[in-house]
């Protein structure tokens, strides 16, 4: 039996380990340039949203800062995805840094500017929108994908859920 075990676990890590180490083992660069590694947030409740600065969901900003302003002490951490997919987002990091800040005071974390569907897409894109409960392409901006305390993705909501609509949702994960 033991045995059996051990070639299992041999053979679950060989075909790609399980889906929290995935997500664990994805990197971004942060909007300052920076690598980030996913597992730095191993243990807390992740809520990843591709954004974008110029969008009629842009708004969505000051409920996405008020989730992670509310539920960061308790194990939160919200990231945005700013992305010109849609061609709503401005042209440069430095701009959407700006704009983010000045604007909505955003102190989440933020990365790069990155595509989130097509032949570019981004590596962390890629896995959320085949490990999500509902697999596929991102629709729109401000698409939302809540990723659980064992790096599990276990929502993904559409560009019209505001951010304040998964308080419920995050406080149980929390």
């Amino acid at each position: 039996m033991k045995h059996f075990m051990l070639a299992w676990a041999l053979l679950l890590i060989s075909a790609g380990g399980f889906a929290s180490d995935k997500f664990y083992g994805l990197k971004y660069t942060s909007i300052q340039g920076q690598t980030k590694s996913l597992d730095a947030y191993k243990g807390k409740v992740v809520l990843l949203v591709n954004t974008a600065s110029e969008c009629g969901y842009t708004s969505q900003y000051e409920g996405l800062e008020k989730l992670y302003k509310t539920y960061e002490g308790k194990g939160l951490t919200v990231i945005g995805f700013p992305s010109p997919t849609f061609e709503q987002e401005l042209k440069t990091d430095k701009e959407v840094a700006s704009f983010c800040k000045l604007k909505y005071g955003v102190t989440f974390p933020l990365s790069k500017r990155v595509a989130v569907k097509g032949k570019d897409i981004d590596p962390v894109f890629e896995y959320l929108t085949k490990a999500a409960p509902e697999k596929g392409d991102v629709q729109w901006n401000f698409e939302k994908f809540l990723i659980n305390r064992k790096g599990e993705v276990v929502g993904r909501f559409g560009s019209s859920v505001k951010p304040e609509e998964l308080a419920s949702r995050i406080e149980k994960l929390l």
